[in-house]
């Protein structure tokens, strides 16, 4: 399905359930991607994620009617309400979820499927000046980590995840997970829950694992090639070394 399609298929489903319906929809969605939720009086007073999509639904129709000016103004009184920056003109399926929100930013071409979790700080945005595609696709059922940026005309798969304050530049594949700067795909056909986004590998201490060792093994081939004595040296490199796998398999058990 190409992003026509995908558009044509959430307006179509906006057009059949009706704006009244999709608000109410919206509402309803915190009780089911948030278990901080105690009352229904805390959506009206600490969840600007769901005011900076409600007040989308209305700013996108009348943006598609021709009445440009008014649903930027809109738009621009959320910015400054809910501290997110959403372009009218983008696409919002239905059950979007914004937890937190503050920092959001959504660009004007950004795609954005139903059933998609996404966190504070995160950036849908674009790396080129063309007026055509310039901003992501989010296929249904993805999660983006708070921080992340995923920028250009890319797509998210289906049930994609996205690691806290990762840069993503390219396609990531369905039941994928990205993480790093630039993203790296870490994990493909990953069939978690779509909150398991937290459980990423270090790539950092994964690294410094390998090098270690193979500075170990390099040091007992050479102590046993020329005899050299470093028992001094290795009861100082051995004790920073203990301290520094405490530290990793601590961070582990947090």
């Amino acid at each position: 399905m190409n992003d026509e399609e995908i558009i044509s298929k959430i307006e179509e489903e906006s057009k059949k359930l009706g704006l009244w319906k999709q608000i109410k929809e919206d509402f309803s969605v915190p009780k089911l991607n948030d278990p901080a939720l105690n009352s229904n009086i805390e959506l009206f007073f600490n969840y600007p994620g769901v005011w900076a999509v409600i007040n989308h639904r209305v700013a996108h129709r009348l943006y598609k009617k021709g009445f440009k000016l008014l649903s930027r103004m809109i738009m621009g009184l959320t910015q400054f309400l809910c501290h997110m920056d959403i372009h009218p003109a983008a696409t919002i399926g239905r059950r979007v979820f914004i937890d937190h929100g503050i920092g959001v930013v959504i660009g004007q071409t950004a795609i954005i499927e139903d059933d998609v979790l996404i966190y504070q700080g995160v950036t849908l945005g674009g790396v080129s000046l063309n007026k055509g595609k310039r901003h992501p696709t989010i296929r249904a059922n993805s999660v983006i980590g708070s921080g992340a940026k995923v920028l250009g005309n890319i797509t998210i798969g289906k049930n994609g995840k996205v690691g806290a304050n990762s840069v993503v530049i390219c396609d990531v594949p369905k039941n994928s997970t990205a993480v790093g700067v630039p993203a790296k795909i870490i994990k493909r056909d990953d069939k978690n829950g779509r909150l398991n986004h937290g459980d990423l590998p270090d790539v950092t201490k994964e690294m410094f694992e390998y090098l270690l060792k193979r500075v170990a093994l390099l040091e007992h081939a050479i102590r046993d090639h020329d005899g050299i004595d470093l028992s001094n040296q290795d009861h100082d490199l051995e004790c920073i070394y203990k301290r520094f796998i405490s530290a990793m398999n601590a961070t582990d058990k947090n």
